[in-house]
């Protein structure tokens, strides 16, 4: 069957024939792929830049975005059926009995590093026409979400940082309604981000690169979020249209403005990282000033990576309550739909947009 693969000892990204799955096993599930997210993880893989096949094999199919109908089951499922709409999730635990998190589901905080992850590290992804997973990795998606379901593992990334975000102000005996939140970066990880934000009660900005008018300010703007441009805008001049920031949710993967904007996090402020930047020459940073920013007031800074289970749950409901609240902007960050041959489009050429999908049904 086909896959797309990248071949990293041959340094190509090619159209290659896969292996069909075998026969199943108790708790696994066939799944048929119907469409599959390209991001930019993907597209630094195809750079390169890190990507590890499974041991023994010359190649890596890429792909940890995916919605896909449920083709069989085997004899030990009993919460699928044949023709379900499900998501897969991407990260697998580690080995080690030692490892808390892994052995307790929660490989999302893997201590060891040796976990693996579909289309990413050590196991195949989900860019083929069909791929089995076990049912505890797979969410099902609601009928009448659709397709959009595949947007749920992005949004994941805005879950679980919003989930770390409450973990952390519990320390406060007051919510945060009505607070004012950043989101840095107007891809799908981002505009998903202030969907999110928006629907919680936070007055929100997008800040990206872009000036208006654009698309991704059209979808921010239709949600409630209000777009400015750091073209436009510097940081300082930023936070005198925003006000102080109580929370910043990075979604860009650029060192040099996210330390820019964290100058501006209010007293007892949270900034969120989600971006995993590119190893780059050394940046100033007022370090003293931002310790001491830090330390006085009460701040916080936290990373995340991954997601687990009810991050799953979560964006797969919240996407239907954007899907009711913002129809159009919810179908709108996806820009383009293309076949299998189509792939170095939207991997390694100048084919971009929001967010593009591989249709494989």
């Amino acid at each position: 069957m086909k896959a797309i693969a990248v071949l990293p000892e041959e340094r190509e990204v090619a159209l290659v024939e896969h292996t069909e799955p075998g026969p199943l096993a108790g708790r696994e599930v066939l799944v048929r792929t119907l469409l599959c997210g390209v991001c930019g993880t993907d597209r630094e893989i195809c750079t390169f830049a890190y990507g590890t096949p499974p041991a023994d094999e010359r190649y890596l199919v890429l792909g940890h975005e995916a919605i896909g109908e449920v083709l069989a089951v085997g004899n030990e499922v009993a919460d699928l059926r044949p023709g379900d709409l499900v998501v897969p999730s991407v990260r697998r635990p580690c080995p080690h009995l030692r490892c808390q998190p892994c052995r307790e589901a929660r490989q999302d905080f893997c201590a060891t590093g040796d976990f693996t992850e579909r289309g990413i590290k050590e196991q195949h992804g989900f860019m083929t026409e069909r791929f089995v997973e076990e049912a505890r990795y797979l969410y099902k998606v609601p009928p009448a979400l659709g397709e959009l379901g595949v947007l749920a593992e992005p949004l994941t990334i805005a879950e679980k940082g919003l989930a770390q975000v409450r973990a952390v102000q519990s320390r406060l005996p007051w919510g945060m309604e009505g607070r004012t939140a950043l989101v840095l970066g107007a891809g799908p990880v981002g505009l998903l981000g202030a969907m999110l934000l928006v629907s919680r009660g936070f007055r929100t900005f997008v800040y990206s690169r872009s000036p208006a008018p654009n698309p991704k300010e059209e979808i921010a703007e239709a949600v409630g979020a209000r777009y400015l441009s750091s073209r436009e805008l510097d940081a300082a001049a930023l936070v005198g249209e925003t006000g102080p920031l109580d929370l910043v949710y990075e979604a860009v993967g650029v060192a040099e403005i996210s330390f820019a904007v964290m100058r501006h996090l209010a007293s007892n402020g949270v900034f969120v990282f989600t971006g995993i930047p590119p190893e780059l020459p050394p940046i100033p940073v007022a370090a003293d000033s931002l310790m001491r920013q830090l330390v006085l007031g009460n701040q916080a800074i936290v990373g995340t990576v991954n997601a687990d289970e009810p991050a799953f749950e979560a964006a797969l409901e919240d996407l239907q309550l954007f899907q009711r609240r913002w129809p159009a902007a919810l179908s709108a960050l996806v820009s383009a739909r293309v076949s299998p041959d189509e792939h170095r489009g939207v991997l390694l050429d100048s084919k971009r947009g929001i967010k593009n999908l591989i249709r494989f049904g």
